[in-house]
């Protein structure tokens, strides 16, 4: 007997299992030979690998029907169970693809249309830059794909990096040494990581320099061969600074940037690289825009809201 855990934690369990779980019952009957139970935003799986592995698909294509619709029903539910939601399949087999396996049996893929984009463009292109509001995924998605290419032996090195710009807050009046003050910074990157990657690993991987997490001035003067970069927060870095990164690039790179050009934080007098990159860059081969918006959003359902709400405010 085989166990599997899977973890809901960006998904409200009420909204899957359904109400008085009627979905999971649903499910449950399906898989006889399993044994599965559910607590909180968990849900754990008892028996063969090949009954195990045939929930995992099933379960992948309930999440991910409800990522493209924002609910589940319960004909959904018999839709997908009994002939793998062939519509759904057929309009979005690209969906399928898991990215990374990640920590607790965790199948980190894309969930929307533009972020299959984003996976699909990395392929054919050495640069992507991907733009649009929060919570749409963007860096989730350009650290699973720097995970992956790691793991395939596609690139020595993964470097991570963001403009340490304040929104808000006095970066000088923050405790400790300059790591203690950027890393809050920094940490949307640690937390991607955390979930594709062991602990054990993943510190092992900062400690030997397989994976470097660094704020943005710390690029220049360097050459980044056979590395897999990614600049996050890219609203924030002037037309300088972006020229700065992108001329890193070394022999067998990968480079990815992405931002929101909604939330510069940049002085008034400073006009973000971003927003210039987009029409200076758009013609070069081999480099990619990929575009993402409101319903590629994947967080709460109130980020979306919220979203619409300033951008009404800001017409």
């Amino acid at each position: 007997m085989n166990e599997k855990i899977i973890h809901l934690d960006t998904y409200n369990p009420l909204d899957i299992f359904g109400v008085n779980d009627l979905y999971l019952e649903q499910i449950k009957k399906f898989f006889p030979k399993l044994k599965i139970i559910a607590r909180g935003n968990d849900i754990k799986v008892i028996g063969d690998d090949v009954e195990i592995k045939k929930f995992e698909e099933k379960f992948s294509l309930i999440l991910l029907m409800y990522d493209k619709f924002g609910k589940i029903t319960e004909n959904d539910i018999t839709q997908i169970l009994e002939n793998g939601g062939s519509n759904f399949v057929n309009e979005n087999g690209k969906h399928q693809d898991v990215l990374v396996h990640g920590r607790n049996g965790m199948l980190i893929k894309a969930r929307s249309e533009n972020q299959q984009k984003m996976v699909d463009s990395s392929e054919k292109n050495d640069l992507l830059f991907a733009i649009g509001p929060a919570g749409t995924g963007k860096t989730y998605t350009a650290v699973a794909l720097a995970v992956r290419a790691l793991k395939n032996k596609e690139v020595r090195r993964i470097v991570l990096t963001r403009p340490a710009v304040e929104a808000g807050e006095n970066l000088g009046f923050l405790p400790g040494d300059l790591k203690d003050k950027l890393d809050p910074y920094l940490q949307p990157l640690y937390d991607a990581l955390r979930d594709m990657l062991p602990t054990q690993k993943l510190l092992s991987y900062i400690e030997d320099g397989t994976i470097e997490i660094a704020p943005l001035a710390f690029m220049r003067g360097r050459t980044l061969d056979n590395v897999y970069a990614i600049l996050d927060e890219a609203q924030n870095a002037t037309s300088a600074q972006l020229k700065m990164f992108l001329t890193r690039m070394g022999r067998s790179a990968k480079f990815v940037v992405t931002g929101d050009i909604t939330q510069i934080d940049l002085p008034k007098n400073q006009s973000s690289g971003l927003v210039n990159a987009q029409e200076l860059l758009k013609n070069i081969p081999g480099i990619a825009f990929i575009k993402l918006g409101k319903k590629d959003i994947i967080r709460h359902r109130l980020v979306t809201d919220i979203v619409n709400a300033y951008d009404k405010n800001n017409k």
